[in-house]
């Protein structure tokens, strides 16, 4: 009887180990199709995400001779441009952001939100934190 139940012992402990090793494959493989099941359009949206930029008042001065020409404000994200067929990176960046006129740090009436791009080699700028807010 001894034996009997060393053997129904070991048979439990086996089955309880299989069971446990079935269950983290099967939660491994519904990920694996969880993830596989992204059209490429998500796959693209998860791949510019990592590139963002991502805040809630940024800034971007464009600067010519240590002076700055533009400003831009209340920008949400500035993207780094990527290729059309493709996964590469582009050489600028682009976002929407309204146009400091007067560079003050605030939109005043007449500044209006617009679209951008600047060249990540031609293009002196600097990207930051509205300090005023």
């Amino acid at each position: 009887m001894n034996q009997k139940n060393s053997k129904d012992q070991y048979f439990s402990q086996f089955s309880l180990s299989h069971k446990k090793g079935a269950l983290g494959l099967a939660a491994a493989a519904s990920a694996f199709l969880i993830l596989g099941a992204c059209t490429q359009e998500a796959q693209n949206k998860i791949s510019r995400g990592l590139q963002n930029w991502t805040g809630t008042n940024g800034v971007l001065d464009v600067l010519n001779n240590g002076k700055v020409m533009y400003r831009f404000i209340n920008i949400d994200k500035l993207t780094t441009g990527t290729a059309t067929g493709g996964s590469a990176s582009r050489a600028y960046r682009y976002g929407y952001g309204v146009m400091d006129k007067n560079q003050n740090f605030k939109e005043d009436p007449g500044e209006k939100r617009v679209y951008f791009e600047i060249s990540d080699y031609s293009t002196p700028y600097v990207f930051y934190e509205n300090p005023l807010n």
